[in-house]
């Protein structure tokens, strides 16, 4: 990579290497989709970061979507550092566990039970084991390039991670498992009613990201989804909307309220623990309380409500509450409007939804994973390590999308325009 100094970067990875497998904790991050060594970040403030050879960059990845305020946000860093000096963990119930779960409530009225867990992919499999055990059902309905985590059923043409990696599914899987998961191509409202007409009293739950953001931003029309509404009520199953990403992200009340439609359970991660390992799943208080201790549902973990994670959370929700989403939507609109004259002369489309964007190689922009052309990885290849060497630093993957935060500026989002405006003619086949 020219133009940028990386060598404590690579002697990292080269020993990272003998102690991880493929050097990193999660695969996207081994940057096999875009070339060249993993950049080792060492500190972040505001919309920047700085990696270990001392680069600065524009980041547009936000930690994959949690740091909606940015890094290192002052009132996050007060509220993790005062709940740090009192205890770390404890492993009871605390105040702290009460007040987000509090202010998750106030601000999304669906949610009048709340269980906290460690991570997205945790809320999702606790969902979902509600599902069953509520309804007495066995098959979930999932949808082609949702990505819901790694848990066993739910690697069935899963979304960018395994996209990147060209691959369909898990090694690992068994047959058995993944036969309790049914796919449907999403969007398809003719499959969607047809797949119910056959299967519908056997469906536990369907579950679906409303603004699928793990294949592309896969943007639904609203019609899908209320359909996906109407058809699990009339069979007497459970709608999960994955939120991991969407939830506080795009308002208080997150796609489910963007789109005015009720899903039976939620599931939250990223934004709500504010840069800090926390995920929750909530619902209406008769379904939540089907999980124990107060029901037959079973799910557990020692640091779930983690003290830390709590104060994080309810830091970044109460400044997000105070203005924050406000300027994130503005902030979406603002990068929108200087891109628009750069991206014209180039087959690049813009999706947006808020603060959550993706550059799809090719127009009209995708809204299946079927329809995403597959050639704009290479075109994205390119783009990537362009941009990175004029300073700006996008997910390492063509398939993931970008953040903003309410730390960007309007130099930042010029920064981006500016470095795009080289960038593109390079990875669309022109010159600089």
């Amino acid at each position: 990579m020219t133009g940028l100094e990386l060598s404590r970067s690579r002697a990292l990875f080269a020993e990272a290497q003998g102690l991880l497998p493929g050097g990193v904790s999660s695969p996207v991050r081994a940057f096999r989709s875009v070339g060249g060594d993993p950049i080792f970040f060492a500190r972040g403030e505001g919309a920047e970061v700085w990696d270990e050879d001392g680069n600065r960059y524009v980041d547009c990845c936000c930690s994959w979507g949690p740091l909606a305020l940015g890094h290192a946000h002052p009132a996050v860093v007060e509220a993790v550092c005062e709940a740090a000096r009192k205890g770390t963990s404890f492993g009871t119930p605390t105040a702290e566990e009460l007040a987000l779960a509090r202010l998750v409530r106030e601000l999304q009225p669906l949610a009048e039970r709340v269980r906290f867990v460690s991570s997205g992919t945790e809320a999702v499999m606790s969902a979902v084991r509600l599902a069953r055990g509520a309804t007495g059902r066995d098959l979930l309905l999932k949808f082609d390039g949702c990505y819901h985590g790694h848990a066993d059923y739910l690697l069935v043409k899963a979304g960018s991670g395994l996209a990147t990696a060209g691959q369909a599914d898990s090694a690992g899987v068994p047959e058995a498992i993944a036969g309790t998961t049914a796919v449907l191509p999403l969007g398809d409202l003719d499959a969607l009613r047809a797949f119910f007409r056959e299967r519908g009293a056997e469906v536990a739950a369907a579950i679906v990201e409303p603004v699928p953001a793990n294949c592309g931003l896969l943007l639904q029309e609203p019609a899908f989804l209320e359909a996906l509404r109407a058809e699990t009520r009339a069979a007497g199953a459970l709608l999960i909307f994955d939120e991991v990403i969407s939830g506080f992200r795009l308002g208080p009340r997150g796609a489910a309220g963007r789109y005015g439609i009720e899903p039976d359970l939620l599931t939250f991660g990223k934004v709500i623990g504010g840069g800090l390992p926390v995920g929750a799943y909530a619902g209406r208080a008769e379904l939540m309380e089907q999980v124990a201790p107060s029901g037959p549902v079973y799910q557990a973990g020692t640091l779930s409500g983690n003290p830390v994670a709590m104060a994080a959370g309810r830091a970044a929700l109460e400044a997000l509450r105070d203005g924050g989403w406000e300027r994130l939507a503005e902030r979406g609109e603002r990068l929108a409007a200087l891109l628009e004259p750069v991206l014209a002369p180039h087959p690049v489309s813009l999706v947006r939804e808020g603060s959550i964007f993706w550059l799809a190689f090719q127009e009209p922009a995708p809204r299946a994973w079927h329809q995403v052309d597959r050639a704009g990885a290479e075109r994205y290849r390119v783009l990537h390590r362009a941009l990175l060497e004029r300073g700006v630093y996008l997910a390492p993957s063509a398939y993931e999308v970008g953040f903003l935060s309410t730390a960007h500026t309007d130099e930042h989002l010029e920064a981006i325009a500016a470095a795009l405006v080289d960038a593109l003619p390079l990875a669309c086949g022109g010159s600089a």
